[in-house]
């Protein structure tokens, strides 16, 4: 028969509470990286241009380069948001280092006030480190009422540093694309009352 001293199981209670600190400990951290893991990519993309994320500026670029691109504009909307969405022109020639000033057109076809928000890229992947904006309607949530249709401009630019990208060199085109997705956010009409 085997005798249990009291040290044993004492050091066997203290060693159960630490493994379970352990795992509650890992469980927290998982989980906390799980709510950073969003923003620290979006960050990430942000400041690489990693998978066709532009790069937001605040200025136009002080220096010209010597080529000139097609930028193409693609427009889609989500099936649950009832917005038609297109841009004034489907493309333009624009030299590096050239600030352009885009429009896009958006409708509301429904009859109530609706809200959206644009997520954005830039193909081919690699363009997205040279393609700067400075002003652009996908930085806010926009609001519109029935019927109502808007016209929002892009102002960007392609860094003429692109011309010395391997990557870029047998590059023609860009094509900049943007895609309304309903809001979450309930709206509120002119009125003041909100939207159903």
């Amino acid at each position: 028969m085997t005798e249990h001293r009291p040290d044993a199981a004492s050091a066997m209670q203290h060693r159960h509470k630490r493994v379970a600190l352990i795992v509650v400990a890992v469980v927290v951290g998982m989980v906390g990286m799980a709510y950073a893991a969003v923003p620290l990519y979006s960050l990430f993309c942000r400041a690489t241009g990693y998978g066709g994320t532009p790069q937001i500026v605040d200025r136009p670029s002080d220096t010209r380069g010597n080529r000139v691109m097609t930028v193409r504009f693609d427009s889609n909307v989500s099936s649950d948001l009832p917005w038609t969405f297109e841009p004034d022109v489907p493309s333009i020639k624009l030299r590096t280092g050239e600030t352009a000033t885009v429009f896009f057109k958006v409708h509301n076809r429904s009859q109530k006030a609706t809200s959206g928000l644009a997520s954005y890229n830039v193909a081919p992947d690699q363009a997205g480190l040279f393609f700067n904006k400075i002003s652009c309607f996908c930085f806010s949530e926009q609001h519109l009422e029935p019927g109502e249709t808007m016209e929002m401009p892009v102002v960007f630019y392609l860094d003429p540093a692109l011309e010395t990208d391997d990557i870029m060199k047998n590059t023609e085109s860009v094509t900049l694309s943007y895609t309304f997705f309903a809001s979450k956010t309930p709206v509120a009409s002119a009125r003041g009352k909100p939207a159903l």
